[in-house]
């Protein structure tokens, strides 16, 4: 089997590594390996992908991943990459979050039979008593070398809290525990927490004398500057409730032409032989690749049925076939009073979240790019009413590929 630390560089996975040699040679044996996950919302999103698909590679290669839930560190607040403190979030909401985690991450990676752990650093971070913990852990860091790492220093010019400063400290102990109670020699993450990793190894070498290993993913962005996981609607999540599997497929089939054989590299788990072939195609062949890209990427995180379904939908709306979408395409419920009223485009598209603002419906509509049922609508203001109703629904479309179906509610 290939070394996983071959496959994580072949794929895009690597940005920083402690020493590319010695990791090698650990991950030749079965080896133990943590993430960790701070619960700040009910979902991961896309941003988190990377990291999942990391752990996800080591159990498939035989190693035993470890995902922290950071009920503990989540009480203080990671300052990496943030310009201003976070909320304080109460242990109700941690704990609330932690259980979405939970059945995301379980979707990507086998937890049955030890295979793989979850673990929540609460358990052990909430019972530490303070005096004890500066004495044993706090005097193994130096201020002078924490201030230099990036993700405080960027945070000394609009302020740093000194409940954040203690951060790194509580992410190094995680480390720690989770050596000294799993054997765990691996830790892994985005790359603003580099520095955050290090303290780890720099504290289990000071402590046990023993060499563990450190490795973060780059920051993905599109070949378009932006950020991963990013659209009109703000966040794509892992859970459908928030971003529907049809959403989520149509997220990737979208991708721009240059990035799909990168993504299909890190969002699949194709052999690298197919990702290179499905890259190397050019002109409309490329939409074939897109859709591998979207089918796969669906499938891993809602499942077959749901990758099907995606799928199947996005070839009727786009290949203009005609069929029942229902249980596909992105739907919203509008009274049926509402309706029979009549609501004006503009304002629709609004409710509908196809646009942010009014004023943004109205300039997409006047310039040509709003359609009810596949007919262009004529002025921002026309009336959407009952008499659009077709088999029960109401079709709506912004621009060439973001649709609505709406659908009375009665009984108001």
């Amino acid at each position: 089997m290939e070394n996983v630390f071959d496959t994580f560089e072949k794929r895009g996975f690597v940005e920083q590594v402690t020493d590319r040699d010695q990791l090698r040679k650990q991950l030749q044996n079965p080896t133990t390996c943590y993430i960790g996950f701070d619960p700040t919302a009910s979902s991961l999103h896309l941003g988190s992908l990377v990291p999942v698909m990391a752990l996800a590679h080591m159990q498939r290669a035989g190693h035993r991943p470890i995902a922290v839930v950071g009920g503990g560190t989540t009480l203080v607040g990671d300052p990496s990459g943030k310009t201003e403190t976070r909320r304080i979030m109460t242990r109700e909401e941690i704990n609330r979050n932690a259980e979405g985690i939970r059945e995301q991450l379980s979707r990507f990676i086998d937890f049955s039979n030890g295979k793989a752990l979850m673990v929540n650093n609460a358990d052990w971070l909430t019972k530490l008593n303070y005096i004890d913990f500066l004495r044993d852990i706090g005097c193994h860091f130096s201020v002078n070398r924490m201030l230099a790492a990036e993700s405080y220093r960027v945070r000394l010019e609009t302020g740093l809290s000194f409940i954040e400063f203690n951060y790194m400290l509580l992410q190094a102990y995680d480390y720690w525990h989770l050596f000294k109670h799993f054997n765990c020699r691996l830790q892994m993450g985005g790359n603003d927490q580099w520095g955050n990793i290090l303290a780890g190894v720099d504290l289990i070498r000071r402590l046990e004398g023993e060499v563990v290993h450190a490795l973060t993913f780059p920051l993905i962005t599109t070949s378009a500057g932006i950020k991963m996981g990013k659209t009109h609607k703000g966040a794509i999540w892992l859970d459908k409730k928030l971003t529907s599997p049809y959403e989520y497929y149509q997220y990737w089939i979208n991708q721009d032409d240059r990035d799909i054989e990168r993504f299909l590299a890190l969002f699949t788990f194709l052999p690298m032989e197919e990702v290179k072939r499905l890259g190397s195609l050019r002109g409309e062949e490329i939409k074939k690749a897109k859709e591998v890209l979207a089918y796969e990427a669906t499938l891993l995180c809602h499942g077959k049925e749901e990758a099907e379904k995606a799928r199947e939908a996005s070839r009727q709306l786009f290949g203009g076939e005609k069929a029942d979408l229902s249980e596909s395409v992105p739907t919203q419920e509008i009274a049926h009073e509402e309706i029979k009223r009549g609501i004006p485009a503009y304002l629709l598209f609004e409710k509908g979240r196809l646009c942010k603002t009014r004023g943004e419906a109205r300039r997409l509509i006047s310039q040509g790019g709003g359609y009810v049922n596949d007919r262009r609508i004529e002025s921002f203001d026309q009336v959407i009413d009952t008499r659009d109703l077709r088999r029960g629904s109401i079709l709506l479309r912004a621009g060439k590929k973001r649709y609505l179906r709406i659908v009375p509610r009665t009984g108001e």
